[in-house]
């Protein structure tokens, strides 16, 4: 089959009610949490995961990819009214998405966030399809060495792109793969780090850990601040009509094409993430302008430019998620968890034996884009009224959610401790900045980068030049070196450049 017939294929499973009402609803869900500060798509998606347990995986996983983009839609709602980013990708969109607030400008600040998230998350989609098909071919000749040199590529990548942070991302994937060796060895059947609790020897479900560093995380963060802002910023309650002039399209549509494809490469690099994609398109946009001294104070392409960049950013970091097992960001881990946990293997033979199921979620990438700009363009108006939800209200109802959550997956009052300990981390992790892309990604793929590490083992009779026999593996080791190596050399050659 052509790769338009698969695509075709995938359209039929979209398009069916059932799916297109998940669609829907999770672009819907999406945009709200992407709108509430402080939220994002990775927590949105780890406190609705328990959702998904009643659904078929093609189900789960399209509302999964429908709330990743909606988020990243609504991301920018609350920096171009509040000047508080919904999460750190919506950070550019507070630079001159504010400024055209202030300046009387906010329908064409809200119209022209929907236009170029829809614009670049299309693109990016036609991206996805013409490269899927490809990778997928190319990993299918993977066997247990290419797979452990690809996962240890996938967690020194993620650990290295924290931006001045090696040690502590290094430290962070040291505590996700501690963390996914507790319970029972799959091989000997040695209890492991149980300490004697029967409910640990089957391990620590990954979506307790999701929920704990994303969810009650989050909350501990945001409990800080409402001592500090006793009441939340008024906002706009009154739109007129939510639409741009043809001035502000012209002065619009060239830095949406440009920053698409910055948006999208930036995606599919592990760990990169939509912060990196929309603050380069922003710096360069600037940088190309004749007027650069507008920028802060109310340019509309210093507001379009980010916001393409990263939607196409969250379509690009699902792109090796999917074909290779490499996510692209820390949503995207959540979601090969989830994948995992449906007992589907990532990569190649997902589109070969599932077909429905990958090119379903291909599929949803191009109707998800249109849903969600119906949502934000017509409704929003009465969307961003969600922003006046006081925190005292918001914070309590999403502790409820992360308890109901995990009990809803095992019934044991043992993952309540267990919520509580990984909450108190992920607010440590904050405090002391330490990335936690990089542990949730260790987390989940922990156990296959044990498994395919023994079974190479195994296949050699415990002789360690098995990694160096393939090329492809050798390949993936080789870059994995340079990923560590990468911030360093980045920042020796930045300190030469001032110098000079």
């Amino acid at each position: 089959m052509s790769t338009l017939e698969y695509l075709m294929q995938g359209f039929q499973v979209v398009l069916q009610p059932v799916n297109l009402f998940w669609i829907s609803l999770g672009g819907f869900l999406g945009t709200v949490i992407g709108m509430l500060p402080g939220l994002g798509p990775a927590t949105g998606i780890a406190l609705l995961l328990p959702l998904t347990f009643v659904m078929k995986p093609e189900t789960a996983l399209i509302t999964m990819c429908a709330i990743f983009y909606g988020a990243m839609f609504g991301g920018s709602r609350s920096s171009i009214l509040l000047n508080i980013p919904g999460d750190g990708s919506a950070v550019a969109s507070c630079f001159d998405g504010y400024p055209m607030t202030l300046n009387g400008e906010a329908e064409a600040a809200l119209a022209i966030s929907a236009i170029a998230s829809f614009i670049g998350g299309l693109i990016s989609s036609i991206a996805f399809v013409a490269l899927a098909l490809p990778l997928a071919k190319i990993a299918l000749i993977f066997g247990p060495p290419e797979y452990f040199a690809l996962m240890v590529l996938a967690l020194t990548a993620t650990a290295s792109m924290s931006e001045g942070k090696l040690l502590k991302g290094l430290l962070s994937m040291l505590i996700g793969l501690m963390i996914s060796i507790v319970g029972l060895d799959p091989q000997s059947g040695v209890s492991r780090f149980t300490f004697n609790v029967m409910e640990l020897q089957g391990g620590i479900d990954f979506v307790v850990v999701i929920i704990g560093i994303y969810g009650l995380g989050e909350v501990f963060k945001n409990l800080e601040k409402i001592k500090i802002k006793n009441a939340i910023q008024p906002i706009k309650r009154k739109f007129g009509r939510i639409w741009i002039s043809k001035e502000q399209w012209k002065r619009s549509l060239l830095p949406i094409l440009r920053a698409t494809p910055i948006g999208f490469f930036i995606g599919i690099l592990p760990g990169a993430g939509g912060t990196i994609a929309a603050l380069m398109s922003y710096n360069t946009e600037k940088k190309l302008s004749k007027e650069p001294e507008r920028f802060g104070k109310g340019a509309i392409e210093g507001l379009a430019a980010p916001e393409a960049a990263n939607n196409a950013c969250s379509i690009g970091a699902i792109l090796p998620t999917f074909t290779l097992g490499i996510p692209g960001s820390g949503t995207a881990a959540v979601m090969l968890g989830a994948l995992i946990m449906y007992g589907l293997q990532p990569g190649p033979l997902l589109f070969e034996h599932y077909p429905e199921i990958g090119w379903g979620i291909v599929a949803s990438l191009f109707v998800g884009n249109v849903v969600c700009a119906i949502i934000n363009l017509p409704l929003a108006g009465l969307l961003v009224r969600v922003l006046a939800v006081p925190p005292k209200i918001l914070y309590p109802l999403i502790t409820a959610l992360c308890f109901i959550g995990v009990y809803a997956i095992n019934l044991s009052a043992v993952d309540f401790y267990l919520l509580i300990l990984f909450g108190l981390l992920g607010y440590a992790m904050r405090k002391l900045e330490i990335p936690t892309a990089p542990l949730i990604l260790a987390s989940v793929v922990g156990r296959k980068f044990e498994q395919s590490f023994r079974q190479s083992l195994m296949l050699s009779q415990g002789d360690f030049f098995i990694f160096f026999k393939s090329g492809i593996s050798i390949a993936l080791l080789i870059l994995a070196v340079l990923s560590l190596f990468y911030p360093m050399i980045s920042a020796a050659l930045k300190r030469r450049r001032t110098s000079n």
